[in-house]
């Protein structure tokens, strides 16, 4: 991970020397900041009539969701956690991305981990949206059985409390259980917004988890970030190349603010010279 980061420190360096943009410094958010709800318009009624679904252990360790419990097997995932609460807490951020270089980087799985990790922080609330319209995979990573999904809450063909479930006491999810062909309308109509707007006001989430499509492989990723707060970049060791990582950190800082990287599948002496030419 050293390694990882002196790499993106020094093209940040060479960056700005060529008076390209530098990257990762937090600024205000792009976005038009959602009260929460206050005590005198309670949340808890609508938060609790969301139904409630228990996952499987059984599903959760085939798709290697470990979070649930405080095992040594959730402590990489603990201390992401952390710094991700404590970052956005100082910055007064809500909503947080999930993005890639490229698919197959374990974002899904990051995304899952944290969710369940944040359950288990009894003081917050957190909601998990499948954004990655094109090819979802957070309802299978949960087993959940759907008849709805995000698209049909945007277009308001069912309301987001008959469609969305609570999988744990404070972890809600709203899964998208088939793919769409063309995802990008979606991410980028004005209903969108509305729709999360909404969600905010009412349900009152402390962090909202965004998984979405690799940043690389199409615009998709890019059409939606400018409607959170920061974005978290995964990265897989022995596969993401460096040029690609940086490229995507460029185009999310472009965006909105970079909450960091996570390099997933790292084995020691992982990186090669080779990852990072």
């Amino acid at each position: 991970m050293e390694k990882l980061q002196a790499a993106l420190s020094k093209a940040r360096t060479a960056r700005q020397k060529t008076g390209g943009p530098a990257t990762a410094a937090p600024v205000t958010s792009r976005r038009q900041q959602v009260p929460k709800g206050s005590s005198a318009d309670d949340p808890t009624p609508a938060w609790e009539e969301l139904q409630r679904v228990d996952l499987a252990p059984a599903v959760l360790r085939r798709h290697r969701i470990v979070s649930r419990e405080a095992t040594s097997d959730a402590t990489p995932f603990d201390i992401l956690r952390t710094k991700i609460v404590l970052q956005m807490e100082q910055n007064g951020w809500t909503r947080l991305a999930i993005t890639s270089p490229e698919p197959n980087s374990g974002k899904t799985t990051l995304a899952c981990n944290l969710a369940l990790g944040l359950g288990r922080q009894s003081s917050m609330r957190s909601m998990l949206f499948d954004f990655d319209l094109g090819s979802p995979e957070v309802h299978s990573f949960f087993d959940l059985k759907m008849r709805y999904g995000l698209p049909e809450v945007i277009i308001r063909n069912v309301d987001f409390a008959k469609q969305a479930v609570r999988v744990t006491e404070n972890v809600a999810v709203s899964v998208s259980p088939h793919p769409e062909r063309d995802p990008t309308r979606f991410l980028m109509m004005d209903r969108t917004v509305d729709l999360l707007d909404e969600v905010q006001r009412e349900y009152a989430p402390d962090i909202m988890v965004f998984d979405l499509p690799s940043a690389l492989s199409s615009d998709k990723a890019l059409a939606f970030l400018q409607h959170v707060d920061c974005a978290l970049i995964v990265a897989r060791a022995e596969q993401t190349r460096f040029r690609n990582l940086d490229r995507c950190e460029m185009e999310v800082a472009a965006n909105t603010n970079v909450l960091g990287v996570a390099l997933n599948g790292c084995r020691r002496s992982a990186l090669s010279a080779n990852d990072i030419n």
